[in-house]
């Protein structure tokens, strides 16, 4: 499994055409799951995005979790964060795990969020096609990678 985390001031995401749902500030999870990747590595993923201390105390250090701050949290099912790019000019999606069990995996994911105590959790939509718009808070970018977070 795979996750970019996006910490931002805003996000929405439109889902094939339809209205734009959103949050206030947060962060935006891009997440992607593998062949070989198992259902139980979500609960990892789950407690490493609402601990991670990247939000900012009141001296300006990155102390504070996503919990500490009660934000929300816009998730996005993204297959192609498990592209392979080493050969060619077009990437392989070989290693992207099949549909149904990446979706169960985006949805235990976003049921783990909600139960973890994020304010909101707002979602993407396996799938479909997504427009998804951000204003990056500082900006900070992190990548998860389930062979670092998860013990194997």
């Amino acid at each position: 499994m795979k996750a970019v985390l996006q910490r931002v001031t805003s996000a929405g995401v439109a889902i094939d055409g339809g209205p734009r749902q959103g949050i206030g500030p947060g962060l935006v999870v891009l997440f992607g799951v593998e062949e070989g990747d198992r259902e139980e590595y979500v609960d990892a993923f789950v407690q490493k995005i609402v601990h991670l201390r990247i939000f900012s105390d009141e001296a300006g250090k990155l102390n504070l979790s996503l919990l500490d701050q009660g934000y929300s949290v816009l998730a996005v099912p993204n297959f192609t964060l498990c592209a392979n790019c080493k050969k060619g000019r077009r990437p392989s999606f070989e290693r992207s795990a099949r549909p149904n069990f990446a979706s169960a995996c985006f949805d235990a994911l976003a049921a783990g969020l909600r139960a973890a105590g994020a304010a909101e959790v707002v979602c993407g939509q396996f799938g479909a096609d997504m427009a998804v718009d951000l204003v990056n808070d500082g900006p900070v970018t992190l990548i998860l990678d389930s062979a670092e977070i998860v013990k194997q």
